[in-house]
């Protein structure tokens, strides 16, 4: 069963009495690639942890189409600076396998699988804090491929990275929303919005000022702050 329809209702996270995101009202379906793009500060990676739920839901409502329990074992995040556990290549991308109760044999032959996938075929056994940025990032993928997540929440996954990274980094991604995943992501790299994304949210301030599917909101943005946004502008 989908997790889809998702349905943010005046959703607000607070820290030190202080509102950080929100009021959001949000819906989402549950297909292609969502984008969350906005200025430096307008609390991108917060709504990402709300949606996910790791930043607490002070006031408001987000309501998935199923169980907090069943949606909770059908997502996964990937930060932007991947954490990297001090164990082999093989043993990174296994471990949420292993924490589900997954046999170590099972879990290692769906780790060489994703490793595969990714483009680590041939590092199995190195050490990961020992992988270049790029190498982290389809380490972290896979990671969170893994389990079989419905829906992947991606916080600005190539900021750190040279072109060719990011080229593959897209590749993957492209290719997995071709296997049907969903994912939810933020990003800086306007380039990156346009060549991914199915649809845009448009965030400042932590609120949402506009939503679009991708191709009526790069061409033509809704709001004042949106189309400056695009042009280049200093949006506050």
């Amino acid at each position: 069963m989908s997790l889809f329809p998702l349905k943010v209702t005046g959703a607000e996270t607070r820290r030190r009495g202080k509102v950080i995101v929100g009021p959001v009202f949000l819906d989402l379906n549950g297909d292609g690639t969502t984008v969350i793009v906005g200025p430096n500060g307008s609390g991108k990676t917060t709504l990402l942890r709300l949606l996910h739920g790791t930043a607490r839901l002070n006031a408001g409502t987000i309501d998935w189409h199923q169980p907090i329990e069943t949606v909770r074992e059908a997502q996964s995040f990937v930060f932007q600076r991947p954490v990297m556990l001090r164990r082999s290549v093989i043993e990174n991308i296994a471990y949420p396998q292993l924490i589900r109760g997954v046999t170590k044999p099972k879990a290692l032959a769906l780790a060489r699988t994703w490793a595969a996938h990714v483009g680590l075929g041939d590092m199995l056994k190195r050490a990961a804090t020992s992988l270049s940025g790029g190498e982290q990032q389809k380490l972290a993928l896979a990671r969170a491929f893994i389990t079989d997540p419905q829906v992947v929440f991606l916080d600005e996954p190539c900021a750190s990275l040279d072109g060719r990274a990011t080229a593959e980094i897209e590749a993957i991604l492209r290719d997995q929303k071709a296997r049907g995943t969903r994912f939810i992501m933020s990003t800086h790299d306007m380039g990156q919005a346009r060549r991914l994304a199915d649809a845009v949210v448009f965030l400042r301030g932590g609120q949402v000022h506009e939503t679009a599917p991708a191709p009526g909101f790069f061409d033509a943005p809704q709001t004042d702050a949106a189309r400056a946004f695009l042009n280049g502008d200093i949006v506050e």
